[in-house]
């Protein structure tokens, strides 16, 4: 399954991987839509991040919040002659792994995860439109400790691969220089 204009931007943290999908929808020189998929999760540091993300992007740029249903999201902004960002895979991860209220005891049920992250793909392969993901690559250092930490690595690293498969372009930031992995 192959999509048609369908970036995918990779980065650590603070590696501009944000700021350079963004470019990329500015030079597109088409309506952009940005889908966020922060959750408010109430602590300060997070809301920090959050509002400097709104601050950096134009006026004129819808944005939309997407929640757990990003697919859905997807499904509705995209269109012929416009550009959604997806920004970013591990925060809409975090969501489903870590949901705002839930107890560090509360099991992880993989089915709608599993079924989110392949309506996931279907829509990013199928939308209409440019479309720019953006996801961090975490895998690069040592294997975490803790079971959750660990099941996030996996869990974005699958997501990953998957996202990448069915891009056009993947593009890895380093330092805000990116680099041609795909495409």
């Amino acid at each position: 399954m192959s999509s048609h204009n369908l970036t995918f931007v990779l980065g650590g943290a603070r590696s501009g991987k944000s700021a350079f999908a963004e470019q990329l929808a500015h030079d597109s020189a088409l309506p952009v839509t940005y889908i966020a998929t922060a959750l408010d999760t109430g602590e300060r540091e997070m809301r920090e991040r959050i509002a400097h993300h709104r601050a950096r992007r134009p006026a004129h740029w819808t944005t939309v919040e997407a929640g757990l249903d990003l697919a859905g999201a997807i499904a509705h902004a995209a269109r012929p002659d416009h550009c959604v960002i997806v920004d970013c895979l591990p925060l809409w991860l975090a969501g489903w792994l870590c949901p705002p209220g839930a107890r560090d005891d509360t099991p992880f049920d993989d089915g709608p995860w599993l079924a989110a992250c392949a309506q996931l793909e279907t829509a990013l392969a199928t939308a209409p439109g440019q479309r720019v993901v953006v996801s961090n690559e975490i895998g690069m250092g040592v294997i975490p400790m803790g079971a959750l930490t660990r099941r996030y690595v996996d869990e974005l690293g699958r997501l990953n691969q998957r996202i990448a498969a069915v891009s056009d372009r993947v593009r890895f930031v380093v330092a805000g220089l990116p680099m041609a992995v795909k495409g």
